[in-house]
């Protein structure tokens, strides 16, 4: 590899390489547009463990949780159990600049860290609704987005907006601490469900995909250990989309495409519109709470679901 420049003692090697197939853009305007957000990034990451998807060349993306051993001694790591994988897991924690170069250097594109920190993993900061259109019908999610604003606001809450990166938007509501995971997931799932009451021509909780019907999915998934990209991360998409905070009142004015890794920066002057959007910490109602608890599981009724589909077809 050719070092190409230094920055903050890291080196950047072969910066003018093709991002990535359709990224009409090169590893160099990745460093230089995460560079360039650092200040406004590294917050939404310092502290959680970190997960990035890669793409290294002529080969399929990736995503990375356990840090490579080819990592410097410098990067700042914790290991968890995961579940899923029945393994302990070292992952980064991006606290610094000279970190995040280093994994845009490794060809890192997108960012997707914990809702928890590592030093306080039982208790989430933020609650997260996952918006996801059928198709690239991105009118119809920003429609479920009023949606879920007017039932946070009918539940005494309030939340920041902002696009995926992908075709959806993200929903975040900041948390006071100390909130238990089991509390958390139970009115994520409430809200979802308050939502789509309020149009369910539009919103739906159906975790089956073909039991959507063209609606747009309001994913009540994303608590506990989850993940969930971080705003101002790029995303492997044609383009090199970014996920990018919206204010509410102009959600019906923008594209996700709008925002770019080579046009995001130009919109964000010196503002951190991630920060400035996000309302304080909050409690969730007692009523919220409670109400979720009634309700299963997605990922585990659907499950059932299925089993029970798939017995009704072979007795069929």
């Amino acid at each position: 590899m050719t070092t190409d420049e230094v920055r903050d003692d890291v080196a950047l090697t072969n910066l003018d390489q093709p991002l990535f197939d359709d990224a009409g853009a090169t590893k160099r305007d990745l460093v230089d547009y995460l560079d360039a957000v650092r200040d406004r990034m590294i917050p939404a990451l310092r502290g959680r463990p970190l997960s990035v998807v890669r793409v290294r060349q002529g080969q399929a993306p990736f995503m990375q949780k356990n840090v490579p051993s080819y990592a410097p001694s410098w990067i700042a790591t914790v290991t968890l159990w995961a579940e899923t994988s029945r393994r302990e897991v070292s992952y980064a924690l991006c606290d610094d600049r000279k970190t995040l170069l280093w994994f845009a250097n490794q060809r890192a594109v997108e960012y997707h860290p914990t809702l928890m920190r590592a030093d306080n993993r039982e208790h989430p900061t933020h609650l997260v609704l996952d918006l996801d259109p059928p198709g690239d019908a991105f009118p119809s999610v920003v429609g479920a987005a009023h949606l879920v604003r007017q039932a946070l606001a009918d539940s005494g809450l309030a939340g920041a907006v902002k696009t995926s990166g992908a075709k959806g938007l993200h929903v975040f509501v900041p948390l006071i601490d100390g909130l238990a995971t089991p509390d958390v997931a139970a009115a994520t799932r409430a809200l979802a469900a308050r939502a789509e009451r309020l149009d369910p021509a539009l919103a739906t909780t159906a975790f089956i995909r073909e039991d959507r019907e063209g609606r747009v999915f309001l994913d009540s998934t994303r608590a506990g250990g989850a993940t969930v990209v971080a705003a101002y991360s790029p995303r492997v998409r044609p383009g090199v989309p970014v996920s990018f905070p919206v204010a509410w009142d102009d959600l019906d004015r923008v594209t996700p495409g709008d925002f770019t890794v080579r046009t995001a920066v130009g919109l964000l002057g010196d503002g951190d519109p991630w920060a400035e959007l996000m309302p304080a910490a909050q409690a969730l109602p007692d009523d919220l709470v409670a109400e979720g608890h009634t309700i299963p599981i997605a990922r585990v009724a659907a499950m059932h679901e299925g089993k029970r589909r798939a017995r009704a077809a072979r007795k069929g």
